[in-house]
């Protein structure tokens, strides 16, 4: 899929980085508005994160792995989830790994979505990763006797998405079938793993470290014996200073560390602990490398290494994000030159170098570079000029591999999956056809037409089943909020973040904005847009007040105040203190919302008066309203939790007046929807996957169950329900659609 990279001095708009959207699926142009489609970890702000914590708490020490054991626990009930896709449109690739013994294997860790393997050159990929394990991965590697390796728990921390911890090593003999774990599980993230060539029982590994907590399993790792025991060789300078790379040349080590801390107000990706190190016995001892390089200091961000024997390359970035400057040495990093500066290589960079970190020397050609960057950086001199690819591969790099048996064959790893070039990637890329496992934040199904399927994924825009290869993009930015008319296939809304709306007649072949005839002071990055439940013509929008059209969207007006406790406390990212929910009743006049800041609202009169239901409450992810009776409503509710009494869903009878906690035995992980079924039988989307409650136990709580079988163990966004065909469909957070047929 083609992209273009709108300019490469990437200024900051508000803290997004400003790229264009997929030249043959460009947003139609709208007015001047508070943001354009943006791609990139900057884009969500602090939004997941924020949404996935409670107010000034960081997430709690292996809070998601908690979970998933406490989930694992619930029985199973109800048939097989089917995938349903894409597997044409890929996601976040952030390690790839060659089979030595296998021509034309490739190895492929997806950010939240297991550990995938082609054998026919990265044109296919299957799974070789148990569905029931952390789908979050950060590096896979293979030994010289073809042992594979795998490290869970993702190393590149986004601006404000979820970057989900991991549970250590795993070690698989063959080829993925079977896979058991080998420690470190306290890592947090797995930056690297490096088998020594000459001895494939001695194994290195670069341990990031929890990005929310301090201490743990981080720094650089050794282990003689296959993974049998591990001895911590190289320590970082504090708590947070993890590492993310490490090489081998002999009893030559290289390896670079990195600060990097989220806490509930401030993320700093860099600090006093972040350099490069080098080692000359094994690993025993280390020095800090200096001899030109940036010197020890608060200001050293993310750093990206390329070792090529004598001749090393360094890409340094600012703990505040951009670029601060390409060096190289040529006496194994003794002393180092920075390069001549290059307006290209510094805007790839953008504002956050810190999810990139990684540059690639040509094994035949060791002044022959590529650099991660929005676009792929491309030297053949060493460093000393650029040229960038931002047309013919998707953007944001993370992981590239030479072929040895292919002479100028390449992989490479990015925000839209793999891609292959035979001209040591220089050009000429292929990108692979089969590949399940997008970033999905939401979906939008039909009654009328089952096979219509479309929702909003992340770097991969707003996507569509039907007017094209299945699937295809037909907005671009971060794809959010998607919906299809339900008595007309054709009217569809679709968003790219901050509320920027959309409405099509034409199934989307044409689209309309109109989110600038909105009332709005501020927009959540995921702004909800609802049709009414009685006639879709008439439809509702949430910025800080709630919105109403009814005439399909073409005009609208505000039937609220504020409904929120006003702007949060940032400065630069004042869209928070906003309507996260919205849930129009069946008799025509009464609506519920919910906010970003835990309130809960009703209106009986179509906006003429508010009450508050609810305040002090987790982020509201949904409001949801018994279609044949107004006074029946549910809330649900986001955060990991560290013995928070707070409900992750709540039920009322009357109206709101009155709360009943539904959470029961569910799993203490977010909550990001619910939908409701026949019998009021109640079906949640959760960061564990989905949940079932058939009906209230006696004491008004509810009894969840695990619901289906065959989906991995990844975190579910969006699910919708066609009652008419029976039908639930979810929304993953990296791996794609799935769909059950409910009884």
């Amino acid at each position: 899929m083609r992209r273009r990279l709108l300019t490469l001095l990437l200024a900051p708009l508000v803290g997004a980085a400003l790229l264009a959207a997929p030249a043959a699926t460009a947003a139609p142009p709208g007015p001047p508005d508070v943001y354009r489609p943006v791609r990139g970890p900057a884009a969500p702000a602090e939004y997941r994160y924020l949404q996935k914590t409670l107010p000034g708490q960081s997430i709690p020490r292996h809070a998601h792995e908690n979970a998933a054991v406490q989930a694992r626990r619930l029985p199973a009930v109800g048939g097989r989830w089917k995938s349903l896709g894409p597997t044409n449109i890929g996601g976040r690739i952030v390690s790839l790994a060659l089979d030595p013994r296998r021509a034309d294997t490739v190895y492929a860790a997806a950010a939240s979505g297991g550990v995938w393997r082609s054998t026919d050159a990265g044109q296919t990929f299957t799974s070789v990763w148990p569905d029931g394990w952390t789908q979050a991965m950060g590096a896979v590697a293979t030994g010289p006797d073809g042992t594979l390796y795998a490290g869970t728990g993702e190393p590149n921390p986004g601006g404000g998405s979820i970057t989900y911890e991991g549970t250590g090593l795993y070690r698989s003999t063959d080829g993925g079938a079977h896979w058991r774990p080998i420690g470190l599980r306290d890592s947090g993230a797995i930056g690297a793993i490096t088998v020594d060539p000459a001895d494939p029982r001695r194994i290195y590994v670069a341990a990031a470290g929890s990005l929310y907590n301090g201490g743990g399993d981080r720094g650089v790792y050794r282990s003689d014996d296959g993974g049998g025991t591990w001895r911590r060789v190289l320590a970082g300078e504090n708590a947070f200073t993890g590492a993310t790379e490490v090489f081998v040349q002999g009893r030559r080590l290289y390896a670079v560390l990195w600060d990097h801390r989220r806490t509930p107000g401030l993320r700093t990706y860099g600090g006093v602990g972040s350099g490069v190190f080098r080692s000359d016995d094994g690993g025993d001892t280390w020095e800090r490398l200096g001899g030109g390089l940036p010197p020890r200091g608060p200001d050293v961000g993310r750093i990206g290494l390329a070792v090529a024997g004598e001749r090393l390359y360094a890409i340094v970035n600012r703990t505040s994000g951009p670029f601060e400057g390409f060096y190289t040495s040529t006496d194994g990093g003794d002393n180092w030159s920075r390069t001549p500066a290059d307006d290209r290589l510094t805007g790839s960079q953008s504002s956050f170098g810190w999810w990139f970190g990684k540059v690639w020397a040509d094994p035949r050609d060791a002044r022959h570079l590529h650099v991660a960057g929005v676009p792929l950086m491309t030297s053949k001199d060493a460093g000393a000029t650029w040229t960038y690819d931002d047309t013919t591969i998707h953007v944001d790099q993370h992981a590239m591999v030479w072929d040895p048996r292919r002479p100028g064959r390449v992989y490479l790893g990015n925000d839209g999956g793999v891609y292959r070039s035979d001209a040591n990637g220089d050009g000429g890329w292929v990108k692979a056809r089969h590949e399940p496992y997008t970033q999905l934040y939401s979906v939008a199904i039909s009654p009328q037409d089952t096979s219509r399927i479309s929702g909003g994924a992340q770097d991969n825009g707003s996507l569509r089943s039907w007017s094209g290869e299945r699937f295809n993009e037909y907005l671009g930015g971060d794809g959010e909020e998607n919906l299809i008319d339900p008595t007309d296939v054709n009217t569809v809304f679709a968003c790219y973040q901050y509320g920027n709306c959309f409405r099509s007649t034409d199934g989307g072949d044409t689209l309309a904005y109109f989110a600038d005839r909105t009332v709005f002071q501020r927009r959540n990055w995921f702004t909800p847009v609802v049709f009414d439940p009685r006639d879709p013509k008439v439809l509702y929008y949430g910025s800080e007040v709630l919105n109403r059209s009814t005439d399909g969207g073409v005009t609208w007006r505000a039937i609220s105040p504020d409904l929120s406790g006003g702007p949060g406390p940032d400065p630069i990212y004042t869209n928070y203190g906003t309507i996260t929910s919205i849930a129009p009743a069946g008799d025509g006049r009464t609506v519920y919302a919910g906010t970003d800041d835990g309130r809960v609202w009703v209106t009986k009169d179509l906006g003429a008066t508010w009450t508050k239901l609810a305040e002090g409450r987790p982020w509201v992810t949904r409001v949801v309203v018994d279609p044949a009776d107004p006074d029946r409503v549910w809330t649900t509710h986001s955060g990991y939790r560290a013995g928070s009494p707070l409900a992750h869903v709540y039920g009322s009878t009357d109206g709101g007046k009155r709360w009943t906690d539904l959470s029961g035995n569910l799993p203490d992980a977010p909550v990001n929807d619910l939908v409701t079924g026949r019998g009021h039988t109640l079906y949640l989307g959760t960061d564990q996957g989905v949940f079932v409650s058939v009906a209230p136990s006696p004491a008004g709580g509810r009894q969840w169950f695990r619901l289906g079988r065959g989906m991995p163990a990844v975190p579910v966004d969006d699910i919708e329900y066609d009652a008419g065909h029976r039908r639930l469909v979810a929304a993953t957070f990296g791996r794609g659609f799935y769909e059950l047929t409910t009884p």
